[in-house]
C-alpha cells in the first residue's frame, strides 16, 4: 500500500491516506467526504467508490470529480461473505488503507469486519447507541427527541 506525498506550504512533507468509500445511495456523506478530501491540506485522497446497487447518485458525485467507482451488486452473490470478500478485493486491488462506510446499507459479515480491522469507519445518523439501524431520522422524530446528531466510530 503506497503513500501520496503531498507537501505543504510550510515545507513539511504529509502523507494522503488511501480511501475507499462504500455507499448504497444518494451519496450525501460522501459528498461531504469529497468536498474535505478535495482541499489543498487534506490528508486523505478518495481512491475508491463502491456501491451495492447500481445507478445511485453517489457513483455519480464521484464520477463527476474523476474518483474511480465499482458496482458490486450483492443481488448476484449466492452468499453475504461471498460478497464481502468481492468488496474486500477489489478494496485491496486499488490499495485501500481505510473503508468509510457512508450511507452503506448492508451488514458487513465478521470475517470483512476483521480483515479490515482499525481501517473501517462507519457514519451513523443518529448519536449511538440510541436509534440504532434504518431509519434513525424517523425513530428520532417519533420519540420527540429535539436533540440529535451523527456519530463516527470504528467497525469491531
Amino acid at each position: 500500500m503506497g503513500f501520496k506525498k503531498l507537501k505543504v506550504s510550510n515545507g513539511d512533507i504529509k502523507y494522503k491516506k488511501r480511501i475507499g468509500v462504500l455507499i448504497s445511495g444518494s451519496g450525501t456523506n460522501l459528498q461531504a467526504l469529497i468536498d474535505r478530501s478535495l482541499r489543498h491540506d487534506s490528508s486523505s485522497e478518495i481512491v475508491l467508490v463502491v456501491s451495492n446497487k447500481p445507478g445511485v447518485k453517489g457513483l455519480e458525485r464521484a464520477q463527476n470529480v474523476g474518483i474511480p467507482t465499482k458496482v458490486i451488486n450483492h443481488k448476484e452473490y449466492k452468499s453475504r461473505l461471498d460478497f464481502d470478500m468481492a468488496v474486500h478485493s477489489t478494496l485491496e486491488e486499488h490499495d485501500v488503507e481505510l473503508v468509510c462506510l457512508a450511507g452503506f446499507m448492508r451488514i458487513l459479515t465478521g470475517e470483512f469486519v476483521r480483515k479490515w480491522t482499525g481501517q473501517l469507519i462507519n457514519i451513523h445518523p443518529s448519536l449511538l447507541p440510541s436509534f440504532k439501524g434504518v431509519d434513525a431520522h424517523k425513530q428520532v422524530l417519533e420519540a420527540g427527541v429535539t436533540l440529535s446528531g451523527c456519530t463516527v466510530h470504528f467497525v469491531v
